[in-house]
């Protein structure tokens, strides 16, 4: 296909996740800062980090298909944010614990020259847990470096008693970290395709 690929992330699950398409890609870290945008709303946070982020990297590699994502846990009135170590992870699941929450992640695609973007939106039942079930799960699942303290794609699922997204829209592959499905409609939008013969 011999277009470049780059996705503006160095996050392992969003990786993982493009490396399923099994085409060469790229991973470059942006230098965007987080914390500027805590002040938006949760969905125009995702939204607007995705965009910074794939803008950030596409000015310095022109031409190249550049992919940046990001991906807010919110109650509507909290967002839940990596917690790092294993309390705080076990205090955010805490807050989580039988209630609702939405999972929003935003893509974004730009070429240098102009820029495309998704957003998709779960939201998440959490069982009703104690607190050395939270504990348990936190030891076996790390999940530490995960926005809202859990590991969906891993024992992580077994926290919830349901999720729900638009039917037309839904995007399991969101949940993880990068709505694969909206990407590679993005992509197709700039005229690549993983399935064009060469």
């Amino acid at each position: 296909m011999g277009q470049r690929i780059i996705l503006a992330s160095t996050s392992p699950y969003r990786r993982a996740l493009l490396e399923r398409l099994g085409v060469p890609f790229e991973v470059i870290a942006s230098s965007v800062d987080e914390a500027l945008y805590r002040h938006l709303e949760p969905a125009d946070m995702a939204l607007t980090l995705a965009k910074e982020k794939a803008a950030a990297v596409s000015r310095l590699h022109p031409g190249a298909l550049v992919i940046g994502s990001d991906q807010v846990v919110t109650t509507g009135t909290d967002i839940f944010e990596k917690p790092h170590e294993p309390t705080r992870a076990v205090a955010q699941l805490s807050r989580l614990s039988g209630r609702s929450h939405r999972l929003i992640t935003a893509v974004a695609v730009s070429n240098g020259e102009r820029m495309e973007t998704a957003v998709d939106i779960h939201t998440l039942w959490m069982r009703t847990l104690s607190l050395p079930e939270l504990e348990q799960y936190v030891r076996i699942d790390s999940p530490l470096d995960c926005a809202g303290s859990y590991r969906i794609e891993a024992l992580g699922i077994a926290l919830f008693e349901r999720i729900e997204a638009d039917p037309e829209t839904a995007d399991d592959t969101a949940v993880v970290g990068l709505p694969l499905m909206k990407t590679l409609r993005l992509l197709r939008g700039f005229g690549w395709d993983p399935l064009t013969p060469e």
